[in-house]
């Protein structure tokens, strides 16, 4: 099968599934996470997503078996590869206009570390961990590494994990940042369901705007981080979310969003 997808209590799930191949990801594969996650920009039942793998592994990232390797290449055909292929992947993510939730149920190497890392919030079961394993394989770390992890770590601790591609566990990546929470094995499921169901029930224009402002923050000026929140602040405050919000504090309750 490869990939579990199902809608739920308005959250989109996403479940790797080639257990035997560590949740490996073949372009197909790719390019149906791509898709499923364009389809929840665009379909307002759908308010948060929720991405995990099954098995030991979260994504063990490419699978490069008779892809990269094989046959006689052109110059430009890996450039190529990796702005159609894995960029796109973590771009999607990133760009995703609903808030997307990382269960890391296991390994997650390579690419399927960024495509962690991609996400708004992480959540990392006690056995996961995350490697990057491209200089064991003498590679360029690839799928937006070089500029997601500077900005969660740093650029010494970035270049630590990178230079020597040593298997991180949980806690650790816990303690630099690189994930919110770690939870026992057996509780990883609930947790993650527990989690994308109140990011389900929240304001998803407001977090849609506000996971785009955080985003662009990090790449620009104060000048210009400034004018996007005043800007993003007028677009949000006519929808029925926000005025439900300004009511139910007027009126002393909780709102009632409705992700609109």
């Amino acid at each position: 099968m490869g990939i579990r997808h199902e809608v739920r209590d308005r959250v989109s799930r996403i479940t790797l599934d080639r257990p035997e191949a560590l949740n490996a990801l073949t372009p197909e594969l790719r390019e149906r996470v791509i898709a499923l996650l364009a389809e929840a920009s665009a379909d307002p039942d759908v308010r948060a997503v929720l991405l995990t793998g099954t098995g030991r592994g979260f994504c063990a990232g490419a699978d490069l078996r008779g892809g990269a390797t094989a046959g006689e290449r052109v110059a430009g055909d890996v450039a190529r590869m990796l702005r159609l292929g894995a960029q796109q992947l973590i771009a999607a993510v990133l760009d995703c206009e609903k808030p997307v939730l990382a269960a890391v149920n296991g390994t997650a190497a390579g690419l399927g570390a960024h495509l962690a890392l991609a996400c708004d919030l992480v959540l990392a079961a006690e056995s996961a961990r995350f490697i990057e394993v491209f200089v064991r394989r003498g590679l360029v770390p690839d799928g937006g590494g070089a500029y997601l992890l500077p900005r969660l770590v740093g650029p010494q601790r970035a270049k630590e994990l990178m230079f020597f591609g040593d298997a991180l566990r949980a806690a650790d990546a816990e303690r630099l940042g690189l994930v919110n929470r770690v939870v026992p094995d057996g509780e990883l499921a609930k947790t993650a369901g527990l989690w994308a169901e109140r990011l389900a029930a929240g304001p998803t224009r407001a977090l849609a705007l506000t996971k785009q402002l955080v985003n662009a923050s990090l790449d620009a000026d104060r000048a210009t981080a400034f004018t996007a929140e005043a800007t993003a602040q007028e677009i949000n405050m006519p929808t029925h979310d926000a005025q439900e919000g300004l009511t139910a504090f007027g009126e002393r309750r909780d709102p009632v969003f409705k992700g609109r």
